[in-house]
């Protein structure tokens, strides 16, 4: 006689297949669940970077310009020259000023500022201490290189333009803003064209400056840090807040400049294609083309 299998047998049977099929199902989720991981974290690691931009832009902290800049309130950045032209920089962007900085040439590619008229009423003593700019990346000129070269420390930005601070007047010594100027340039009408642009402030509320040097193909050096000797120097001038905005450029070659200012000026587009800059983009269009083409001494009282 042949024997029949329990129901309460099959029953537990059953009960403990489907206890190891749930098993096997949380199983294959939790390595699901790990390879998924896994693929993510993978994919992070092998994520390609960012690209980096060849010109690197540092600032000073926490800039204390005095109030009632023209500024704030118009225009932005008319201080700033755009490269046409590749050439090595560094941007840095100290208080008073903004640097160009060409490591290569030891020499600012071009400084550019605003000057308010509540500026030129400031009472900082001059300090007189040229040193290397903490902000600068690569090799620097030193008060060294300038010993009997023949060369005066140049300002690009005048300290009497930074008399409205202590660390704004710091900042117009530090090398960046410095070049190796003629003596009887840095002193005579490079100097006057200065007291000028301080008188212009006082008049229009505020002026737009940016200067530099222009280089020769082979120029000459000096000092162990080979700081390079420009061939000449520009400054190009914006009063851009009057009722009819207005701009002028002046060009010095880098020796005795002892004629009338007049003689020296010259149009703002001329300096650009000299040196493959841009000054003053952010105005519209139609305005920028006018001003850039005019070269007006009697509109400057000059």
């Amino acid at each position: 006689m042949a024997r029949t299998k329990s129901p309460g047998k099959r029953k537990r049977k059953t009960k403990k297949s489907a206890s190891t099929n749930k098993a096997g199902c949380l199983l294959a989720i939790v390595v699901l669940a790990l390879i998924a991981v896994g693929l993510y974290l993978y994919n992070e690691q092998y994520r390609p970077a960012p690209p980096v931009t060849a010109t690197t832009t540092q600032s000073a902290p926490s800039p204390a310009r005095p109030s009632g800049s023209a500024s704030s309130t118009a225009y932005e950045a008319l201080d700033i020259a755009l490269s046409i032209t590749p050439r090595q920089e560094q941007l840095i962007r100290h208080i008073g000023y903004t640097v160009s900085y060409n490591r290569e040439l030891r020499l600012p590619n071009w400084v550019g500022y605003e000057l308010t008229r509540q500026e030129t009423r400031g009472a900082e003593e001059r300090s007189d201490r040229f040193v290397a700019d903490p902000l600068a990346q690569g090799p620097i000129a030193a008060n060294s290189d300038y010993t009997r070269s023949g060369y005066d420390k140049g300002h690009l930005a005048p300290a009497a333009d930074m008399k409205w601070g202590t660390e704004v007047m710091k900042e117009s010594f530090y090398f960046t803003n410095i070049c190796p100027q003629h003596p009887e340039l840095n002193r005579r009408q490079w100097k006057v064209l200065e007291d000028k642009i301080r008188d212009w402030a006082v008049a229009d509320s505020a002026i737009i400056i940016v200067c530099g040097p222009v280089m020769e193909k082979q120029p000459r050096t000096i000092g162990k840090n080979k700081v390079t000797i420009p061939q000449r120097f520009f400054k190009v001038i914006l009063s851009p807040y009057i009722e009819s905005p207005k701009a002028i450029g002046f060009l010095f070659d880098n020796e005795r400049a002892v004629d009338p200012l007049c003689t020296y000026v010259v149009t703002v587009d001329s300096i650009e294609r000299l040196t493959g800059l841009d000054f003053f983009a952010p105005l519209p269009d139609d305005l920028e083309d006018r001003i850039e083409a005019t070269a007006n001494c009697s509109q400057w009282g000059l």
